[in-house]
């Protein structure tokens, strides 16, 4: 099957995650498959059909717990298909699914259109941020998505327009139904002036540095912000901040972050999110939800 694979994408095999998830979790992978373009990604999905073989698709590993132990099965990445397209003339732009999500917001700042500067500073895939519906300064990336190119469960490429796609706050039809893997997606833009995005994007990463802990490795907000709270106060007001379970710890900085203070496993931050919401639920009687996605625990 490995050969086979190979024909289609760079595998490697039993290798640790760490540096592709921002908790900086020590996950193991049975298999690392990167295709090298999307006829091959389909390829790669029925040689691993063909032998039963689980996977899941990889973004940039933002809003993920890994587990401790290999998972058993194919981690694939879309990092080979990351291009890139502004068109400034018809205030458009596409991204394939493996694109970094500031290289899209910078490019499109760069070409004089706006819209994106809120995503400058979220450190997922154009894939991924769609899948979640990421979002920041109340603005979310569907309120721009033109399309979004997909494979559908007989892997047949599709594409669906902005107003079939179904999505509300940090989440999407995507992530609910699990039936599509998004290939790429185009985005409508409005004219701007480079530099007031640029102001923009300055201060809005001041304001980041300031209140996010971002000198340590996380996945950013853990839960949903409730309708008319956020999860940071409830959390705060429960006590929760610097507390700790193994090397994973609640940000004193920001409630709402879990953070890799030591070295932390999956099983520490897993444990540490769970504890959070046990505790948020029977002090305030607030179910959080929880926005990160726990891989290979079930």
């Amino acid at each position: 099957m490995i050969n086979k694979l190979r024909k289609y994408a760079d595998v490697e095999e039993h290798v640790s995650l760490k540096n592709l998830n921002t908790y900086r979790i020590d996950g193991k992978a049975k298999m690392l498959v990167s295709p090298n373009s999307v006829s091959d990604l389909v390829s790669v999905l029925n040689v691993l059909k063909e032998n039963n073989q689980k996977y899941f698709i990889l973004g940039g590993g933002s809003n993920i717990v890994l587990n401790d132990r290999e998972y058993d099965g194919a981690v694939i990445r879309l990092n080979k298909l990351n291009g890139v397209e502004i068109h400034p003339e018809l205030k458009m732009a596409y991204a394939e699914a493996g694109a970094m999500l500031p290289k899209l917001a910078n490019e499109s700042i760069e070409k004089g259109l706006t819209g994106l500067e809120f995503a400058a500073g979220i450190p997922g895939t154009i894939g991924g941020s769609i899948y979640g519906n990421a979002g920041a300064y109340n603005a979310c990336i569907m309120d721009y998505v033109s399309s979004v190119t997909v494979l559908d469960e007989n892997l047949e490429i599709k594409t669906i327009e902005h107003e079939n796609i179904e999505y509300s706050y940090r989440t999407s039809m995507f992530k609910e139904t699990k039936k599509y893997i998004i290939l790429g997606a185009k985005f409508f833009l409005k004219e701007g002036e480079k530099q007031s995005s640029l102001d923009i994007i300055a201060d809005r990463r001041r304001r980041r540095v300031e209140s996010q802990p971002l000198e340590y490795p996380s996945a950013g907000s853990v839960f949903r912000n409730p309708e008319g709270d956020f999860a940071g106060r409830l959390i705060e007001s429960c006590e929760l901040k610097g507390f700790n379970i193994g090397g994973a710890e609640v940000s004193e900085k920001h409630a709402n972050f879990i953070i890799n203070k030591n070295n932390a496993t999956g099983s520490d931050v897993y444990k540490l999110i769970k504890h959070v919401h046990q505790t948020v639920l029977d002090k305030t009687n607030v179910d959080l939800v929880i926005e990160q996605e726990f891989i290979d625990w079930e």
